[in-house]
């Protein structure tokens, strides 16, 4: 098992920690499943990438670094909105702090 669980589903992707570490390891492993996706093409980028789950500031920097260079746009899920809110955009279609479902 890894420090963290990152896995497409339903062009949404979910992310979750896994085993205990601090995160100097997790930033690691999150890269490294950010890496492997690409290469068996589970992410091949497009105009748009949801995330959902919960992230640390040093995990959060991981994906936006890797992510926005293959997506459009990016939008994390906020549960207190129930929506997600578009935090990385490239895309004239959609505007930094738009809502999404």
């Amino acid at each position: 098992m890894t420090t963290y669980n990152i896995e497409l589903k339903e062009e949404i992707l979910r992310v979750s920690f896994g085993e205990p570490a601090q995160n100097d390891q997790i930033v690691k492993d999150a890269s490294a499943r950010l890496e492997e996706m690409v290469q068996l093409g589970e992410l091949v980028g497009g105009q748009l990438l949801r995330i959902n789950g919960p992230v640390s500031i040093p995990v959060a920097f991981v994906l936006a670094h890797k992510l926005s260079h293959i997506y459009g746009a990016i939008g994390l899920f906020d549960p207190k909105l129930g929506k997600y809110v578009i935090s990385i955009t490239h895309n004239p279609a959609y505007k930094l702090g738009d809502l999404i479902d």
